[in-house]
C-alpha cells in the first residue's frame, strides 16, 4: 500500500532514522522469492512490515508469476534475479527455463547441490562441471533476466543462488557480460565487495530460536561502523504446511527455521535497535548507482545558506536541494518532509521525462515529429475534425503549439477519456502559431507513445533510461483509460532528478553509453518557440517581457523545457520542483518543494547560488 502525505509519496515499508553522512548502511536482502507462496508472502511482510530493502526472486519456480504481481503491486522494493542453476529441495524441483541438456540431471531438474555433498553424492554442479557447455549456461542465465524483465520493471541487480555467479571463472566472466549489458549490477560476483565498497555480515542465528536470533542479530548491529556499507541475507518464509514439505537431508527444520527469519526481520526490538544506532536501511540500487560526491565548499555553503534564508523569510516550504558540479554532488539538504530515500511529487517535471521517451521512440523509428495527431487516434476522433486539428502534429504538442488559447486541462477533472476529451476540445488557432501551456498536451504525447510501443511510458522509459541511471521505484499516476499521465503525476527521489539533470548536461551520455540520443537532447533544451508562463499564452508575450520577475518563463521554450537567463534550461513543475541545467558552469540545481512562488525560487538562486558555482 502506497500513501500520498503532503506531497510526498510513502511506501508502507518500515521508514528508518533520518539520513545522516555518518550513518552506518545496511541493506537487508532477502532470498528466494518465488521458491515457494509460503516465501512470496513472507518476504512481501518483511517489507512491508519490517526492515527488508531487497529480494531476489527467482524466475525458474512455480510461483515466480505469483511474486511477479506482487512486486509490481510494491515498486518500492528493490528486486535482484536470482540467477539458478540448483534446484536443492527433495520434494519440489525447478527445470531451466531453455534446452540446455548439459545442465541437468537425468530427470531434467538441475542438479541439487553446488558443491560435492555426501547426502547426494554425484549430484553437484562441480562434480558435473566438465560437461556444462558454457553456452547453455549463459542461454539459460539472460532467459532467466529477460523472463523477470518482462514481468518486474524495478529490476536494479544479479545475484547467484547457492554461488550459481561465481563457480567458475568462465561462468563468473559470462555473468559480468549480462551484467553490463542489462546495466544490472551483480552483486554476487568475485569483485563486487570491492566495486562498491560493502562487506557482507551475518549472524549466530542460523538454526537458531527466534530469540536467539534477535540477540545475535542485535550484536551483529553493534559491530557496524559509521560511514560503512554492509549487507546481510536471510531466507524468510512461514511454518506452515507448505514449507514442513520443504527440506533437504541435512535440513529438515526449513519451516521452523525460516519462520523465525520472517518475525526477526518483523521484530519491534530489532527495528528499534535499529533506530537507536542510527543505521540507515538501503537497497543495492541505492548503495551502486549514486551519483558521485565532491568536496564541499565553504563558498558554495554559504551561499546555499543563504539561500535557504532567504526562501525561509519567503515563507517558501523547501523540501529539499541537490547541487552538482562537474559531475559530483557537491551539496545536499533534506528539509521538512523531504526525505532522501522516499519519492516525491514532480508535477510538471514529468514532462520532461515523457520527452525523453519521445526522444527515445522517434530515434526507434516509431514516431516522427511532423505526424498528424489524429492518426494515431481514428477511433477517437469528434465528428467533425477541423482544418486546426487535422494540422496539429506531434512537434505542436511538444512545444506548446497546439492551437490553444486556453489551457484545456480542467477536462480531466470531468471527462473519463482524456484523448477523446482533447480533440474535442476547440482549435482556435493555427496549431505552431501559439504558445499555451497544456499538461493534457503532454498527456496525448504519453498516449502516443504507448500506442505505438505497447507500453506505458513507464514501462517504456525502464530499460531505455530509468535503468542505465539507476532510477527505480518509478510510479507514475494514470488516466481513466490506463495511460501515465505524461505531464505530471510522476513520483522520483531528488537525486533521480539529478542524475537526469547530469545526463542532459553530457549531452545524453551516461557512463560512455549514449542513453538519449545526442540531437533529442540539444532539440529538446533549445528555444523552439516563444513562450509566457502558464495560464496565459503568447498573445501577451510584450507585456510579460518586461516584468523583472517573469524573466525565466520567457527564454524560449524547447521539447518539454524551458530556457532560461544565464544560458541555462529547465524541467519545472508546481510548488517548486526544479531541474536546472547550466552549461556553463557545468553544474546542474534540483530542489523539491512545497512553495507558493517558483518564480521567488528560481530568482534567488541567480542570486545567490550562480557565483559560488
Amino acid at each position: 500500500m502506497r500513501n500520498i502525505i503532503g506531497g510526498v509519496l510513502v511506501s508502507a515499508a518500515f521508514i528508518g532514522p533520518a539520513v545522516s553522512a555518518q550513518a552506518q548502511d545496511l541493506v537487508v536482502r532477502i532470498d528466494d522469492l518465488a521458491s515457494s507462496h509460503s516465501a512470496n508472502v513472507a518476504c512481501i511482510d518483511t517489507y512491508v512490515n519490517g526492515i527488508a530493502r531487497a529480494v531476489e526472486v527467482m524466475p525458474v519456480c512455480a510461483w515466480f508469476p505469483e511474486a511477479a504481481k506482487m512486486l509490481q503491486e510494491h515498486p518500492g522494493l528493490d528486486v535482484g534475479v536470482h540467477l539458478t542453476i540448483t534446484s536443492e529441495w527433495e520434494n519440489v524441483k525447478w527445470r531451466p527455463l531453455t534446452n540446455c541438456p548439459t545442465l541437468v540431471d537425468e530427470d531434467g531438474y538441475f542438479y541439487p547441490m553446488m558443491g560435492p555433498n555426501k547426502a547426494y553424492p554425484g549430484q553437484s554442479v562441480m562434480e558435473n562441471l566438465e560437461k556444462m557447455d558454457l553456452k547453455e549456461i549463459e542461454q539459460e542465465f539472460r532467459a532467466q533476466i529477460e523472463l523477470a524483465l518482462k514481468h518486474i520493471p524495478q529490476v536494479t541487480h544479479l545475484t547467484g543462488h547457492m554461488g550459481s555467479c561465481r563457480f567458475s571463472p568462465e561462468v563468473a566472466a559470462i555473468v559480468a557480460k549480462l551484467s553490463e549489458e542489462y546495466c544490472l549490477p551483480s552483486m554476487d560476483s568475485p569483485d563486487s565487495k570491492e566495486k562498491h565498497s560493502f562487506q557482507g555480515v551475518g549472524y549466530g542465528g542460523p538454526h537458531g530460536t527466534l530469540e536467539e536470533k534477535k540477540a545475535s542479530f542485535i550484536k551483529m548491529l553493534d559491530k557496524l561502523e559509521k560511514g560503512k556499507r554492509y549487507v546481510f541475507l536471510d531466507h524468510p518464509a512461514y511454518n506452515d504446511s507448505e514449507m514442513a514439505e520443504v527440506w533437504h537431508i541435512g535440513y529438515e527444520t526449513v519451516a521452523e527455521d525460516r519462520q523465525g527469519v520472517t518475525d526477526l526481520l518483523k521484530s519491534p526490538e530489532v527495528k528499534k535497535a535499529i533506530e537507536e544506532k542510527g543505521i540507515r536501511l538501503i537497497d543495492y540500487n541505492y548503495l551502486t548507482k549514486q551519483l558521485p560526491r565532491g568536496e564541499r565548499s565553504a563558498k558554495l555553503d554559504k551561499a546555499v545558506e543563504k539561500y535557504l534564508k532567504s526562501m525561509e523569510k519567503e515563507e517558501q516550504d523547501m523540501h529539499s536541494i541537490m547541487i552538482l558540479k562537474d559531475g559530483k554532488v557537491v551539496y545536499e539538504k533534506w528539509m521538512s518532509t523531504g526525505n532522501e530515500l522516499e519519492p516525491h511529487v514532480l508535477n510538471s517535471v514529468s514532462k520532461t521525462f515523457t520527452s525523453c521517451a519521445v526522444g527515445l521512440a522517434i530515434s526507434e523509428g516509431l514516431i516522427k515529429l511532423d505526424d498528424k495527431v489524429i492518426s494515431y487516434f481514428p477511433d477517437k476522433l469528434p465528428e467533425n475534425v477541423s482544418e486546426n486539428l487535422a494540422s496539429m502534429t506531434v512537434r505542436n504538442l511538444l512545444t506548446m503549439n497546439a492551437g490553444h488559447e486556453k489551457d484545456p486541462s480542467k477536462l480531466r477533472n470531468t471527462e473519463e477519456d482524456w484523448e477523446k476529451a482533447f480533440l474535442a476540445t476547440e482549435i482556435k488557432r493555427k496549431p505552431g502559431t501559439i504558445f499555451c501551456y497544456n499538461s493534457l498536451a503532454t498527456y496525448m504525447l504519453s498516449a502516443i507513445v504507448q500506442k505505438v510501443t505497447g507500453e506505458k511510458i513507464a514501462d517504456y522509459l525502464y530499460p531505455r533510461l530509468f535503468r542505465p541511471l539507476g532510477i527505480n521505484n518509478v510510479n507514475w499516476q494514470e488516466s481513466p483509460t490506463g495511460v501515465n499521465a505524461g505531464g505530471w503525476g510522476l513520483y522520483l527521489k531528488t537525486e533521480d532528478l539529478a542524475k537526469l539533470g547530469q545526463l542532459l548536461l553530457q549531452g545524453g551520455v551516461w557512463n560512455g553509453r549514449q542513453v538519449l540520443p545526442a540531437e533529442w537532447v540539444r532539440e529538446m533544451s533549445s528555444k523552439q518557440v516563444d513562450c509566457v508562463p502558464a495560464g496565459s499564452n503568447t498573445d501577451k508575450l510584450p507585456e510579460l517581457r518586461k516584468d523583472p520577475v517573469k524573466q525565466d518563463w520567457v527564454q524560449g521554450y524547447g521539447y518539454q523545457m524551458w530556457r532560461c537567463r544565464h544560458n541555462a534550461f529547465r524541467a519545472d513543475g508546481a510548488y517548486g520542483q526544479y531541474i536546472i541545467v547550466i552549461p556553463d558552469r557545468n553544474a546542474v540545481i534540483v530542489t523539491t518543494a512545497n512553495a507558493r512562488n517558483m518564480r521567488v525560487e528560481i530568482n534567488k538562486m541567480w542570486d545567490h547560488l550562480l557565483r559560488a558555482l
